[in-house]
């Protein structure tokens, strides 16, 4: 491959990897210390609302969520079938019902159409997933939520940074979920996540569900050691605490990359707007429709090839591609009710045929900020030639 599907976004810069290596020394102790606090204060302050609290990855900031809305039985949560599957599977962990919704075949994120379709008496919560970078219609999904009195939690796992009129995502909803992982918009080392907390009515002891039930004695001591060094609590019966601890070091880092976070995005804003204009004649591929006032901040350049016109299809294309050029793109977000983890737990019914119809079209180029100039033009005029070629056939 000349160019492949990286799942490294970002690299760091000389003063990041300066910090890191005086950290590994002055980091007393490498969890749990100092730095998880600085990095949940500088997210506060980048959010603008929210209590944040840092976990080991995206998915544990799930688990949480699921965690702290007090799932029962034959509870409802509506989850786009079209994201990827940690989105799901920790409100499944904990005793959900999944309902899948359908995405709008424009934005590509779950429609609010879909959402009024699957809504019921028993729907707890719904699960808006900004993919891919561009934010779903939160402002309706919220609206509608509160009238029916249930839970938004928004998965920003793919889109730190994106805008609504100028509010960030994550600070809609009632709780809100981030990815630090290695192909996210900045990565704390490969892993990392935050959940952040908009309603003070779900920020109840998630220190100790998040870290072994560990929290400080309510009543003080003379002795420090008396009766122990700290608490073990039950914040709620039945739900045994996790560990779901970063690395201070790790922490330290996403402290220092939050100051970059916006200087990221205009790197992938400038070069996808690049990359549209030059393919905008080829009207075989559609990519995402962005609202006006929204902030697409593209963790993922993303297009539906339809090219039946010319008796062609998306592996055409993905084929041609990799052989003649060496680019790897790939095809994301297989329609999860059609994995046997889903359907074999009960989640089998769907109805979301423009999930089934993008999924089948979709195509994803390799795209990072550090990919050079000279390799970004090569896949621009690589596709282009393609289509051209695909045309011709």
């Amino acid at each position: 491959m000349r160019i492949t599907w990286n799942n490294r976004s970002i690299k760091y810069t000389h003063s990041e990897k300066n910090v890191i290596f005086k950290s590994l020394n002055s980091a007393v102790p490498l969890t749990q210390g100092k730095f998880i606090k600085l990095f949940e204060s500088n997210f506060e302050k980048y959010q603008g609302k929210g209590k944040a609290y840092a976990v080991a990855n995206g998915s544990n900031a799930l688990d949480l969520a699921a965690m702290i809305i007090n799932l029962k039985k034959n509870d409802e949560v509506i989850v786009p079938a079209h994201t990827w599957c940690a989105t799901a599977i920790s409100f499944a962990r904990f005793g959900a019902k999944i309902v899948w919704g359908d995405i709008d075949s424009e934005t590509l994120n779950i429609s609010i159409e879909s959402i009024k379709k699957n809504i019921t008496k028993k729907t707890k919560a719904i699960v808006a997933v900004h993919l891919y970078g561009l934010p779903a219609n939160i402002k309706e999904i919220i609206s509608y939520a509160k009238k029916k009195k249930i839970i938004v939690i928004e998965d920003c796992a793919q889109a730190l940074g994106a805008l609504v009129n100028k509010k960030k995502v994550g600070s809609f909803g009632d709780i809100s979920i981030f990815s630090f992982h290695s192909n996210k918009i900045i990565s704390t080392l490969g892993e990392g996540g935050m959940l952040v907390v908009n309603s003070k009515k779900f920020n109840t002891n998630i220190q100790a569900l998040r870290h072994n039930g560990i929290n400080q004695f309510k009543n003080g001591h003379s002795y420090y050691w008396k009766p122990a060094m700290t608490n073990i609590v039950n914040v709620r019966k039945g739900l045994w605490p996790f560990n779901f601890s970063i690395g201070e070091i790790q922490c330290l880092l996403g402290s220092m990359l939050i100051k970059r976070i916006d200087q990221l995005n205009k790197i992938r804003i400038q070069r996808a707007h690049k990359f549209k204009n030059k393919l905008e004649k080829f009207r075989e591929l559609t990519f995402q429709k962005v609202p006006q006032k929204y902030k697409h901040v593209y963790h993922c350049i993303v297009a539906k090839y339809e090219g039946k016109k010319y008796k062609k299809n998306k592996d055409d294309f993905i084929s041609l591609l990799w052989k003649k050029f060496k680019i790897q793109c790939i095809v994301q977000n297989r329609p999860l009710y059609k994995y046997d983890l889903f359907k074999k737990n009960g989640f089998k019914n769907s109805n979301c045929p423009k999930s089934d119809v993008f999924f089948d079209n979709m195509i994803s180029w390799p795209f990072y900020v550090w990919m050079s100039d000279k390799e970004f033009n090569y896949m621009i005029n690589s596709t282009i030639s393609v289509l051209q070629e695909l045309r011709s056939k």
